[in-house]
């Protein structure tokens, strides 16, 4: 059965984005295993179980897509480098709740990396390229889109050009600086931190409020602020943000959704970062 979160006027569910495994130390960075073992278990090569499970938010009227996870133009090796186990059901989730790539509206990036970007350019039938959401206005970050179309010698690593082809001359790009309410009730911020132009998008339902933090929160382990990963670009500013943003969002009473936590997809936080409600 499909996990869905209901804030009332907002409805919030996980698609399959395809499921990898990666070594355990990336994911807690200077973390020693001995502590983050004991909460998020690896196997005996060290690696660890991982979603990529883009968030469909119904809201308003509108399908809104957070994330597009790992696509499916991964070739042989890459998903062995990446110890894929399961592939990129996206399109198929979506028919099986009555939508199509047309219904889906808009497309929210927190951030481009290949894992959650690799879904915005899937291969059709034919093994040609195309759009996987060819009406779907795509919310980036400026500085995100800046360092795709420049990317440093780490970047460009994870930037893969072949996820972003054609979206700039379709019209469907949309750059936004900052804060930028997207529809009513759905709001994106600049974060920075794992990423320069790393976002988070905030929900705001009659029934509660949900936020997720994209990278900067990965999975329920990390919610103390020191308990960052090798991967984040800039990791002092994401102790620096996550500490500002936790301390916020917990306030308000907010769910804090996942993209990458095999164990629960959305969980609420206590004042010393415990989780309090969880939804698996």
């Amino acid at each position: 059965m499909t996990t869905v979160l209901d804030l009332g006027s907002v409805e919030i569910s996980w698609l399959g984005g395809g499921e990898f495994e990666l070594d355990g130390g990336t994911m807690y960075g200077a973390v020693p295993k001995i502590l983050w073992q004991k909460k998020y278990p690896a196997d005996e090569e060290n690696y660890i179980r991982l979603l990529n499970a883009p968030l469909l938010v119904a809201v308003g009227g509108h399908n809104i897509l957070i994330d597009t996870g790992l696509g499916n133009k991964l070739s042989a090796k890459q998903k062995q480098i990446f110890r894929v186990y399961r592939d990129w059901s996206l399109v198929e989730d979506l028919a099986a709740k009555g939508l199509a790539g047309d219904d889906i509206d808009i497309v929210i990036l927190t951030h481009c990396d290949f894992d959650h970007a690799g879904g915005v350019v899937m291969h059709n039938d034919h093994g040609d390229s195309e759009l996987t959401f060819p009406r779907a206005h795509h919310i980036v970050q400026k500085s995100e889109w800046e360092d795709v179309c420049s990317p440093n010698i780490r970047s460009a690593h994870t930037y893969w050009p072949d996820n972003f082809s054609g979206l700039a001359d379709s019209g469907l790009l949309e750059l936004v600086d900052g804060e930028a309410e997207i529809v009513p009730g759905v709001t994106v911020r600049l974060t920075g931190g794992h990423t320069r132009g790393h976002q988070l998008v905030a929900i705001e339902g009659t029934r509660g409020c949900a936020v997720h933090l994209g990278d900067l929160f990965p999975t329920h382990t990390h919610a103390n602020p020191l308990w960052v990963m090798a991967y984040d670009n800039f990791p002092l500013d994401v102790v620096r943000v996550k500490e500002r943003l936790l301390s916020e969002y917990r306030h308000k009473k907010c769910w804090f959704t996942f993209y990458h936590d095999i164990y629960m997809k959305a969980c609420k936080l206590d004042e010393h970062g415990k989780v309090v409600a969880s939804l698996v």
